[in-house]
């Protein structure tokens, strides 16, 4: 089974909705031709209702960078997943190693918003991977493991099926350092296997996307790996230049 690729733009606390709408439109059009690969990019909920509709019958899908746990109610500063999918929203990125370290976002509070993902009709971008300490001990294994049985608790293997899961080193993300291709390809086979818990069609189906300083120049030697299905790309994602290349290096 061929996986089609899947790129998605994280562009975290950047961009007010006047310029994260510009930065859409410039996406819109120098993407406007790619139609092998699938594409996302995830500005703050403040902007996402403009590059929604910016991006509204294009190639280029919508993410939220978080999603609150509950429907609705007493949840000062919240954004439930029903409100995002509501204004047009398509997928959510759940468990980024900024929330679990910066908000304390623990693995069983991880596993409640990929239910609310799937209560809403969000697709799951589930980030899992070691810190440094970690991966200095061989624990890198480990800890996705870990992260996974507990994120995917539950569900169904249709709906397993569905998620996107992101590995990113936590120790690669905004330190300019990354993973090489062979080291991140074996965490994916790892991961892959481990999904092997589920019927056949899951680990054939689920995309595994790397994510931790992926740029323009480094982006072929990692996506020509076999069991690296995309990117979850973080600073490059801001840079028109650096995005496209990187799609296009997923062709």
């Amino acid at each position: 089974m061929t996986r089609r690729p899947f790129i998605a733009g994280n562009w975290k606390m950047h961009k007010a909705p006047v310029e994260a709408d510009a930065l859409a439109e410039q996406l819109k059009r120098a993407l406007a031709d790619v139609t092998a690969v699938d594409i996302a990019v995830s500005p703050t909920f403040l902007a996402i209702p403009a590059v929604v509709s910016r991006l509204r019958h294009s190639n280029i899908g919508v993410a939220s960078q978080n999603v609150a746990v509950e429907t609705q109610g007493a949840y000062t500063g919240e954004v439930s997943a029903e409100m995002l999918k509501a204004v047009g929203v398509q997928y959510a990125i759940v468990g980024h190693s900024e929330r679990r370290q910066l908000y304390g976002d623990t693995d069983a509070v991880v596993a409640r918003k990929v239910q609310a993902c799937f209560r809403a009709g969000l697709s799951p971008i589930l980030c899992v991977g070691e810190t440094l300490p970690e991966r200095e001990a061989g624990q890198e294994e480990l800890v996705c493991a870990r992260q996974l049985e507990i994120a995917l608790a539950g569900l169904t293997a249709d709906q397993v099926g569905t998620v996107t899961i992101a590995y990113e080193p936590v120790w690669a993300i905004g330190t300019g350092k990354v993973a090489s291709p062979t080291q991140a390809n074996d965490v994916h086979a790892f991961i892959r296997s481990w999904l092997g818990r589920y019927p056949a069609f899951v680990a054939r189906s689920v995309r595994i996307q790397y994510g931790g300083s992926v740029k323009g120049s480094n982006a072929a030697g990692l996506l020509s790996q076999p069991e690296i299905d995309g990117a979850l790309v973080g600073g490059a994602a801001l840079s028109v230049e650096e995005f496209v290349a990187i799609i296009k290096a997923a062709v």
